[in-house]
């Protein structure tokens, strides 16, 4: 069992949790991420490591409270312990000592690219980040990133926070300036990857994208998370999770991952065949 150190809330559907996974956090880098089980009875859901304390052996997952397992995850408080808490899994991020890095990330892709840019910044790389959301309250990690970047951007739909607008707004801007970067690392929902890429590729700035599609098992055998990369097949959960968003099948990945909504329905685990209401 693992037990829950701390917990809070980031706002009013995203929450931090920090477990004592020691086996975990003395392996864990930048990109990897865990797969959990709340109970016994719990379905396997895939998070990202957003920080790691490898003398206090803890592991930092951030989650949006979105379906029955985050839901059930909510419930827990500190004290309460989770019954798996599986990783690391996945590669490790490439990160190259550039002289200049850019980080954009939207919404909850704000967690998996703070360990990203922390470790850059230990590297001696100079960063800057571009947080987005549809409004302030959905920016997370504003403290965190101000302590490691140079600079610091916003964009919110509603214009609550920084530029009215997307993240990509923001990257014109900056690119037309005149600002120079070496590499952009853009983690997000795919729409805003694929963005990121349509303005970056053009003007050949490297850029690494955080693919998150369908995944079970987490070992490459359910095939779930396969994704086309450079025209080859490649599964996100051995492969990846980090891939070259040059060579990323966007399209596809939209697709597979709006393909099972007409059989999405109220989960039943645990609840003796009731349905979840």
């Amino acid at each position: 069992m693992y037990k829950i150190l701390d917990k809070r809330k980031l706002n009013k559907t995203v929450e931090l949790m920090v477990v004592h996974a020691p086996f975990v956090a003395r392996k864990c880098e930048p990109g990897q991420f865990i797969i959990l089980r709340v109970n016994e009875d719990g379905e396997r859901i895939p998070l990202t490591i957003a920080d790691y304390n490898r003398e206090e052996g803890s592991v930092t997952i951030i989650y949006q409270v979105v379906g029955y397992s985050t839901k059930l995850l909510s419930e827990k408080e500190v004290g309460d312990s989770i019954a798996d808490f599986v990783g690391p899994l996945g590669r490790p991020t490439d990160l190259k000592k550039h002289k200049r890095v850019l980080g954009i990330g939207g919404g909850v892709g704000a967690a998996p690219l703070y360990p990203q840019i922390r470790k850059l910044k230990e590297m001696g790389v100079e960063v800057d980040v571009i947080l987005g959301g549809r409004s302030e309250e959905f920016i997370i990690l504003d403290k965190e990133f101000k302590e490691i970047c140079s600079n610091v951007y916003y964009a919110t739909n509603d214009g609550t926070k920084g530029k009215k607008g997307f993240v990509t707004d923001v990257l014109v801007d900056l690119l037309n300036e005149g600002k120079e970067y070496d590499e952009v690392i853009a983690i997000g929902p795919l729409v805003m990857m694929k963005a990121v890429v349509d303005v970056t590729k053009p003007k050949n700035i490297p850029t690494s994208v955080s693919l998150n599609p369908i995944m079970i098992d987490g070992t490459g055998m359910c095939g779930g998370c396969r994704v086309t990369v450079g025209g080859e097949i490649k599964f996100a959960c051995v492969d990846g999770p980090d891939f070259d968003g040059f060579l990323v099948d966007f399209d596809e990945c939209i697709r597979r991952q709006g393909m099972y909504k007409e059989e999405e329905h109220a989960c039943r685990i645990g609840l003796g065949g009731k349905e979840n209401a």
